[in-house]
């Protein structure tokens, strides 16, 4: 020992740190193989050097919470910017209600249909972990440059009353129009990839397959609801307060804040996370394949007997863990993808077909279910739609109203949207703890109600929150009629009538939010193919995101088709929302909600759940 001990002490620093790091990984392997023996290996996810993730060390409730702070931040930060943007670009860059109006919906469908691009190249290349740090860095990026504009009137037009009736203010153009586009879309772009990559690495933390952490993963997913609920509560009355009182740039300021204090709460967790080990195929990959697959033999003859279709052997593939799934009979010109031609195996490569020519039947059933949850993703867009009109022209009905609510303290119109999101927060646990059990006992349903009959539920309270809005405005201009305030400016004349009176179709709609918006993140996550589970959330903000688009053309639509046959140039033309005919435009809102709630019961009536496939592992199958 001490001949052994004397020539250790001369070995070259170099030679000992190299025994140094291989005793480590000898130590770290030994530790690994002793907690596999004991079940305390996460399959499928590591450490942030690498190394199998330990159910004891890393992942857990605990953990998700760093997830959770860093939701709540990120909603403080941007809730705001989507009810009070409007006002922004309407009262100090000059934009018209209407553009203004389009330019915030605009902003926000591209910060969700970019989610999924996003989702996709954090699944396949970088990691979610990576993505939330580098999403974070360009959402602090926009809002910084979003606060530089705000503050400096070089980048401004000059101030300017919009709502006076004969106002000529200057709009804000050129680079300077350049530099908000910019900044904009840098916060859209960062929002993204927050939106994509943030829900989905919490729930990285919790495995499935363990009953406990199955049980924490749904609460996780409550608790993310919660987060959201917070951190807008928090956004929509202190931040929009500050931006109304205290200026835009304070506004900008304190959400650039938010989000670099969340992105190091976040950061500060990665030697306690499981990080998803990114694989080189998409699940949306393997999607197209399918019908790339059925494209090229669609002249070829279905098979009588679905066993005659390619499905890989369950024992050559026992060391791997497989989904398989039944064949169903339904959209059968999908398995024309995996009927099996003589070309497609060749004797030297029998087990690698071409998977743009030949795809498993668990592959084309992962198809059909993405194929049918198309028509009720598109029965929702519209529910967006009126979402939409909600944090714009909403808004600005709320700054022609009494705003007050005690002699000094008046309510900022954009905060309005704190009603449903305080609901939510009471009635979310009220809903899980009591409404789901109860309803459970007539149905039978782990869940009270299907996923399909929720997010119904919701979609019919969004028609009825648009019918008490169409409502609510004839009152309003009948007001200002009664009153001879129709050219009255706004906020400095504001009408004898409170501002709480639009707290009825926000608080109907906060309910509608409730149903559809959870039901459908339940939806898609629990119905996606496993490969797709990490971005299954995103099919939501696509859907939402065409929502706001459809919101823009609507608006320019609605205006070009009424703009003869109104005084005012179009039912939403011009500053004056007075003189605009904001209630047809509700009243046309919540009839074509009623008339997508019945195309949606056709679809949800024809729709079927996803069957429970078998998975095998090392030889074995669970069912």
């Amino acid at each position: 020992m001490v001949l052994a001990d004397a020539v250790n002490s001369k070995l070259p620093s170099n030679l000992s740190l190299l025994k140094s790091e291989k005793s480590e990984v000898v130590d770290g392997n030994v530790e690994w193989m002793h907690e596999e023996e004991k079940g305390e290996v996460v399959e499928g996810k590591v450490d942030w050097k690498g190394r199998r993730a330990l159910k004891h060390k890393h992942g857990g409730m605990t953990v998700s919470l760093l997830v959770l702070a860093m939701t709540v931040t990120e909603n403080m930060a941007t809730i705001s910017l989507a009810v009070n943007l409007v006002t922004y670009f309407n009262g100090i860059m000059h934009y018209d209600i209407a553009d203004a109006a389009n330019m915030v919906t605009n902003f926000s469908g591209v910060a969700y249909i970019l989610s999924i691009v996003v989702a996709i190249v954090a699944d396949t290349w970088i990691g979610r972990y990576k993505c939330v740090l580098i999403s974070g860095f360009f959402e602090f990026l926009g809002l910084v440059l979003l606060t530089v504009q705000a503050h400096y009137a070089s980048l401004k037009p000059p101030i300017c009353d919009i709502s006076e009736k004969n106002a000529h203010c200057e709009k804000l153009g050129g680079k300077y129009e350049a530099f908000l586009y910019i900044s904009l879309y840098l916060l859209a772009f960062g929002s993204a990839g927050v939106k994509a990559s943030l829900p989905s690495h919490g729930a990285d933390q919790f495995d499935e397959r363990d009953p406990k952490e199955a049980r924490q993963l749904s609460s996780y997913f409550n608790g993310l609801l919660l987060a959201v609920c917070i951190g807008a509560a928090f956004s929509l009355t202190f931040n929009v307060w500050i931006q109304d009182n205290k200026g835009f740039d304070w506004g900008f300021g304190i959400s650039t804040i938010a989000v670099v204090l969340g992105t190091i709460i976040f950061a500060f967790g990665l030697p306690m996370y499981r990080i998803h080990v990114t694989k080189t195929t998409s699940g949306i990959i393997e999607i197209i394949q399918v019908y790339i697959a059925a494209i090229r033999n669609r002249n070829l003859p279905l098979p009588e007997d679905p066993r005659e279709l390619y499905e890989i052997e369950q024992d050559k593939e026992a060391a791997v863990e497989i989904e398989y799934l039944p064949h169903r009979d339904i959209l059968r010109f999908l398995d024309r993808a995996a009927i099996q031609r003589e070309s497609d195996v060749q004797p030297e490569t029998p087990e690698a077909p071409n998977p743009w020519k030949l795809c498993r039947v668990t592959q084309v059933e992962n198809a059909k279910i993405i194929l049918s949850m198309v028509p009720i993703l598109c029965c929702t867009i519209i529910m967006t739609l009126c979402l939409a009109q909600l944090q714009t022209f909403s808004v600005e009905q709320g700054y022609t109203m009494d705003t007050s609510i005690t002699k000094h303290f008046h309510i900022p119109p954009a905060s309005l949207s704190i009603i449903p999101v305080v609901f939510l927060i009471i009635i979310v646990p009220f809903y899980d703890r009591i409404c789901v059990p109860l309803l459970r006992k007539f149905t039978g349903i782990p869940t009270g109600i299907t996923h399909l009959q929720r997010i119904g539920v919701g979609l019919i309270l969004s028609s009825i929150s648009m019918a008490i809005a169409a409502i609510i405005e004839v009152k309003r201009k009948g007001v200002a009629r009664d009153n001879n305030m129709i050219d009255a400016l706004q906020v400095v004349q504001p009408l004898p009538l409170s501002i709480f009176w639009l707290s009825f179709q926000y608080f109907v709609f906060g309910i509608a939010d409730m149903f559809t918006y959870v039901g459908l993140l339940e939806f898609f996550y629990s119905e996606a193919p496993r490969g797709l589970k990490s971005t299954s959330t995103c099919f939501l903000w696509c859907s939402m995101a065409v929502g706001y688009f459809l919101s823009a053309i609507l608006v320019q639509t609605v205006n070009g088709v009424t703009k003869n046959i109104t005084a005012s140039g179009g039912w939403l033309a011009g500053n004056n929302i007075n003189r605009n005919h904001l209630n047809l435009f509700y009243l046309f809102l919540s009839i074509l909600s009623l008339i997508n709630f019945f195309v949606y019961l056709l679809f949800s009536n024809r729709y079927k759940y996803r069957p429970q496939g078998s998975i095998v592992t090392d030889g074995n199958s669970e069912e």
